[in-house]
């Protein structure tokens, strides 16, 4: 429920285990970016190799004008139907991908 809980949690896991393999990796990644898409009201992310999909709810809890003036903003980033954001961009790897989303809900978030 926060970024501190699975702070806690890797830590717990490296201790017990030994180096996380990328799967556990990416299950981190994962939990980390829906607590961070939380504030903002996204509640679904698909990211693949070259594209990723931001998902709201039915009412986000931030205002209109800074999705508007994000996409204005980023060429690479549009409107997906009326509750998605599509970002386009190479993002090859998790590490890509993460980076890639984490950039887009903190512009949002600002």
């Amino acid at each position: 429920k926060s970024q501190n809980a699975i702070d806690d949690l890797q830590e717990e896991l490296i201790d017990r285990f030994g180096k996380m393999p990328d799967a556990a990796k990416a299950l981190i990644e994962t939990h980390r970016l829906r607590i961070a898409a939380m504030p903002v009201g996204i509640i679904k992310i698909d990211a693949h190799a070259e594209s990723a999909v931001l998902q709201f709810e039915p009412k986000p809890p931030i205002d209109p004008m800074r999705i508007i003036e994000l996409i204005q903003k980023n060429r690479h980033i549009k409107l997906n139907g009326q509750d998605k954001l599509r970002i386009t961009a190479s993002m090859p790897d998790l590490a890509a991908r993460v980076a890639q989303v984490k950039t887009t809900i903190r512009s949002l978030a600002a």
